[in-house]
């Protein structure tokens, strides 16, 4: 069983997600968007090991803290490799990650199994993270929305089609969003207009 820790960071309020097997002391850091130092500290007081860092996509809000928590810990940084070409003015500095996952993956982080959903349209690499019963969605999908198409990298088709495959995803499980609270996708195929493909992106 997987525990989920939810901390929303930064003035955009982005959530970082803290993940880590019962009775482990590796965790995993899911978008760590600021206050990187913050979250070393309280992971050292938790006794919590930072193996990794998986990233849902490249934009600041969601990578600000990785590279003080990478220098304290020495973990891994995953991204997808779409992501390389966002302009830095929405990356706060070149993105340097360790590793590269793909669509279709399922890597091994901090001893979770975490199976990897390309999900492009807010961003040319956005990825959906499944781990057990969590999904971690990023800015593709929100509580009955989702995330823009309208900046550098952006697009509807690719955001279109995203919102297929999750609306096909065969899970019942939980949803933790890159802002908002959690949901669902059985609330978000009933109540999305996004998800459900009734209303324009």
């Amino acid at each position: 069983m997987i525990h989920v820790e939810t901390l929303p960071l930064g003035p955009l309020e982005t959530n970082c997600y803290l993940v880590y097997r019962e009775g482990s002391d590796q965790c995993l850091a899911i978008d760590p968007g600021a206050e990187g130092a913050g979250i070393a500290e309280k992971l050292r007081r938790a006794n919590l090991h930072l193996a990794a860092i998986a990233l849902t996509h490249g934009h600041f809000d969601h990578v600000g803290g990785v590279k003080e928590l990478q220098r304290a810990t020495g973990c891994s940084v995953w991204l997808h490799r779409g992501d390389l070409a966002l302009p830095e003015s929405l990356t706060a500095g070149p993105l340097e990650p360790t590793d590269f996952y793909s669509g279709g993956d399922t890597v091994e982080l901090a001893g979770i199994s975490v199976e990897v959903y390309h999900t492009p349209g807010h961003t040319p690499g956005s990825v959906c993270l499944r781990m057990e019963d969590a999904l971690f969605s990023g800015d593709t999908l929100f509580a009955r929305s989702c995330g823009r198409v309208d900046l550098p990298g952006g697009s509807v088709a690719q955001m279109r089609r995203s919102m297929e495959l999750l609306r096909g995803l065969p899970f019942e499980g939980a949803v933790y969003p890159g802002h908002g609270g959690e949901t669902t996708l059985p609330e978000e195929r009933r109540w999305n207009p996004y998800l459900r493909g009734d209303a324009p992106l």
